[in-house]
């Protein structure tokens, strides 16, 4: 930013009276107004993206976690962003030019995964989605590549170690010797690349290991982290709930309020009122409705117990009133449900989804609301998570496939863009009409709009995979001398083009295939 020289004086200084038409051509915008009651007060921070990071990160992720253990609401919106960003897992395809090495990283991949996790807790789509709910709550989520010896016995030498952001200390910003910098925990070069993270080999969170916590370098190449990155230069994520979490403690504070009144009020179901002027207590311990002596609470008070159904009559000279508690607000609804919807919004999920009430939304509406809502997990997901996360895991994975020796090292040098070529596909979308979806996409392939292997990848499903399921099947059933309906191959398919006139479907040999005349 500019500054004014030494001795610079502004018009209104020098005794030069400042036109009021350049006064409003200061301010166009009414938000960058100083002036007016709305906005006086109103002075936001000017940090930068890793300075607000520093000040509010740890106490942020410290109240998205307490938010999603006890609201229940902020551990529906985790849930359904995982189920939906993860699924079942974000699978690769290979997309090496050879068939049979394809064919070779997909049994390797397939092999592996059990073995991903070095907890051995989960395997590889579990840690996908152990990474997906660390980046919604925590606001980022890291992951150590930890490279195994030989003869540990797996399928490829390496395993995923999940840690929590913790590990990563935001409050470690300060210059390194030489020209390197370290900025919330991430160490940079002079030209800012990221090298390494100096990471807590403790959680420091773990109380009865600090005596063994220290702070190590690990060359970045060693770790994967994740997060949504919503500013320019920013090093950390930040929770996704970091928006909703005072408006989510209110509500459930003003929920509870209303539960508790509820349950006080039902505590006063009558009261044995005497009709006189005297309402002292009588000497005679037999109480009036019950005819039996009296019995006292804790408290000294009398009391009177009825059950259900019960038919009393009142003795002369008393009286029973009932007490009328009040209910809840007459607008209690309507307003949980119009806070609901902020926050959900403010996490990108439709409140429908979020919390199931579909009241007054038709399938129309509901399709428009769906779509919006898989746009936004497919921006997440390929802006995202499969480039931060699951691309370095893949490339680490066949760096070790060539140290290992599973593949030739020659090829593996001469050709390692062709290694590292793959398609990550997550899992399908589920059919909102299955046979009006299904029809559409056949049209659709038979026009020439799209492919089937397209059709297939949105299902999230291996093209390849499928074709030989198909030809297993053909052959199954040449075999056992089945014709089936399915099969493109056979004339009267729809699917396929007949051979000849006589067996087709129009066929006009056939009086019921010609149209009668007008």
């Amino acid at each position: 930013m500019r500054t004014a020289p030494a001795g610079y004086r502004t018009l209104a200084q020098r005794g030069f009276m400042v036109p009021a038409r350049m006064q409003a051509l200061s301010s166009p915008y009414e938000g960058g107004s100083a002036t007016g009651h709305r906005s006086r007060n109103w002075n936001p921070s000017a940090a930068g993206p890793n300075s607000a990071a520093t000040s509010s990160l740890t106490t942020i992720r410290r109240r998205a976690r307490d938010a999603v253990r006890n609201d229940p609401w902020a551990k529906a919106a985790v849930e359904r962003w995982v189920s939906n960003a993860i699924g079942t897992g974000i699978q690769p395809y290979p997309r090496h030019p050879d068939p049979s090495m394809r064919r070779l990283l997909k049994e390797l991949w397939a092999d592996w995964s059990p073995e991903a996790d070095a907890d051995d807790r989960l395997d590889v789509y579990g840690l996908q989605s152990l990474a997906a709910r660390a980046m919604f709550i925590d606001g980022e989520a890291l992951s150590r590549l930890r490279q195994r010896r030989v003869e540990d016995g797996l399928v490829v030498p390496l395993q995923v170690q999940a840690i929590e952001g913790d590990h990563l200390p935001v409050e470690v910003t300060m210059p390194l010797a030489g020209r390197n910098e370290l900025v919330n925990g991430v160490e940079f070069d002079s030209i800012g690349r990221r090298v390494a993270y100096h990471l807590w080999n403790r959680h420091p969170g773990d109380n009865a290991t600090g005596a063994l916590r220290e702070l190590r370098r690990v060359p970045a190449t060693e770790v994967v982290h994740a997060f949504s990155m919503l500013r320019p230069g920013q090093v950390r994520g930040v929770s996704e709930l970091a928006t909703v979490l005072l408006r989510l403690r209110t509500l459930d504070s003003f929920d509870d309020a209303v539960a508790f009144r509820q349950e006080v009020s039902n505590l006063f179901a009558g009261f044995l009122v005497a009709k006189g002027s005297d309402m002292s207590q009588p000497d005679d311990p037999v109480n009036p409705m019950t005819g039996v002596d009296e019995v006292y609470g804790d408290d000294g008070a009398p009391l009177v117990g009825l059950e259900p159904g019960t038919m009393q009559a009142v003795p002369e000279g008393w009286d029973v009133k009932f007490a009328t508690p009040p209910g809840a607000p007459d607008a209690y609804g309507e307003f949980m449900r119009q806070q609901l919807m902020a926050a959900f919004a403010s996490v990108g999920i439709p409140y429908e989804l979020g919390s199931g009430d579909l009241r007054g939304v038709n399938d129309r509406t509901l399709r428009v609301i769906v779509n919006e809502f898989h746009r936004t997990i497919e921006r997440f997901q390929w802006g995202f998570f499969i480039h931060q996360w699951c691309r370095p895991l893949w490339n680490a994975w066949v760096d070790m496939l060539a140290l290992s020796g599973v593949i030739p090292m020659d090829s593996y040098i001469r050709d390692r863009r062709l290694f590292r070529r793959v398609l990550w596909v997550p899992q399908g979308w589920q059919y909102f009409n299955p046979v009006q979806d299904v029809k559409a996409n056949t049209d659709a392939v038979r026009a020439g709009f799209i492919s089937r292997q397209q059709i297939v990848l949105a299902q999230g499903v291996d093209p390849e995979e499928v074709a030989e399921q198909i030809r297993e099947d053909n052959d199954q059933a040449d075999r056992d001398g089945l014709t089936l309906d399915s099969d493109s191959r056979h004339a009267r398919n729809k699917g396929a083009e007949p051979a000849a006139p006589s067996e087709r479907d129009d066929d006009p040999s056939d009086p019921a295939a010609v149209p009668s005349p007008r």
